[in-house]
């Protein structure tokens, strides 16, 4: 056993030039080889219509493990990494996912926030420029290894945007740091900006005919202002003639787990903004925070809470599920009805989940989101009386 955690150490991604070359080659060369019989069968297939799975050489691929074949793009999810407040630690399903990602040959990686333990005013600058050198060590640092973009908002334990009575930021000094982070050419995140804006709390970047807007929710406020920047930013023609519109920020529209149903952990006029995403043909709203793995739309906006890698997942609101830590690819079709396309791993096992064991619809304290392939038409009498009871004139799809 022992021989085999150092060979698989000695081939992972930080130190594995062989495996970084086997990637690019990949890219180069699609990989054809079939998933054989003797593999088995994935816990769930991905929507329909189904893509014939292919798979290359992995160190750390387990016996099974499904890989859809690629459409016109692909992307990576990642979030909520961090540990306990402080911690220069992660959990050994961030690092086991940061190797994996070059298998998936993803065309760029998306990140929901929250990449280090801070929020904690206790904390030193020595402290929180230790906590991004681990991140740098584990995440960012890997990823520039093998050429990937990384495309991230800032989560609240990155740098909130929590305000005193009087206006400041009341964890200016863990901003200022991630400002400097990632203002430093040695942590380029390899991205096309469009524009920086106040990168990295919020900007716009391009790639392959998609176009992203970040915008800093890290606090359930977004001044009028950013929204104003947001709105042109979205309006502009180099936005609107793009394949494809996806926004990013780390706390969701609506609420969708326990310990997170609260004003606080939302962001504020959810209806609003997502009218806003609507009116300029947003495609998808990605987030982090909630520590819940949900495929979700509401009205014509999909909503992707896309889970956790690092401690503490929570419980779907009205699932028995139990928590979990995920990991999703999202292959993209610009042809194609659904466009997009979720594969989502378990990390205990790397089995794909399944997203009709997941709740129908759920219900918020400040709304109501359908799963992604269940519309407002399809929830039964029983269905819709028990949402109405639930959060009354809130339980709509509009």
């Amino acid at each position: 056993m022992r021989r085999r955690q150092m060979i698989l150490g000695l081939l992972g991604l930080a130190g594995s030039s062989g495996l970084v070359g086997a990637y690019w080659a990949s890219r180069q060369r699609p990989a054809s080889v079939p998933l054989s019989a003797e593999m088995g069968s994935p816990a769930s297939p991905p929507p329909t219509p189904r893509p014939t799975p292919t798979v290359v050489p992995h160190p750390e691929a387990p016996r099974g493990l499904y890989i859809p074949a690629r459409r016109d793009l692909r992307l990576m999810v990642i979030s909520d990494l961090n540990g306990i407040y402080g911690s220069v630690d992660y959990d050994p399903e961030v690092d086991r996912a940061i190797r994996l990602i070059p298998y998936f040959q993803p065309d760029i990686v998306l990140g929901g926030g929250d990449m280090v333990a801070g929020q904690d005013p206790r904390l030193s600058e020595e402290r929180i420029r230790a906590m991004w050198a681990a991140f740098d060590r584990h995440v960012a640092g890997p990823l520039r290894a093998a050429k990937l973009p990384y495309g991230f908002t800032l989560g609240n334990h990155d740098a909130s945007c929590a305000r005193s009575t009087g206006g400041g930021f009341l964890f200016q000094k863990e901003r200022d740091l991630a400002r400097e982070f990632w203002n430093d050419p040695a942590h380029d995140p390899g991205l096309n900006f469009v524009d920086r804006g106040d990168f990295p709390f919020y900007y716009t970047f391009e790639k392959d005919g998609v176009f992203y807007l970040v915008w800093d929710a890290t606090c359930n406020y977004i001044p009028p202002e950013q929204m104003a920047w947001a709105e042109a930013a979205l309006a502009s023609e180099r936005a609107q003639k793009a394949k494809l519109r996806i926004v990013i920020g780390h706390l969701p529209l609506y609420a969708i787990t326990v310990g997170r149903d609260d004003p606080g952990e939302v962001l504020l006029e959810a209806d609003a903004k997502r009218a806003l995403l609507e009116k300029y043909r947003v495609h998808t709203y990605i987030s982090g925070h909630h520590h819940g793995y949900y495929p979700g739309h509401k009205g014509q906006l999909q909503l992707l809470h896309c889970g956790i890698l690092g401690s503490g997942p929570r419980p779907l609101l009205n699932s028995p599920l139990p928590p979990r830590k995920t990991l999703t690819l999202i292959d993209v079709d610009f042809d194609a009805p659904e466009v997009t396309y979720y594969t989502t791993y378990h990390m205990r096992d790397l089995s794909v989940i399944d997203q009709a064991e997941l709740p129908r619809f759920i219900t918020g304290h400040n709304g109501l989101v359908l799963r992604r392939d269940v519309n407002w038409d399809n929830l039964t009498p029983e269905e819709i009386a028990t949402c109405q009871a639930r959060i009354g004139s809130l339980c709509r799809d509009d």
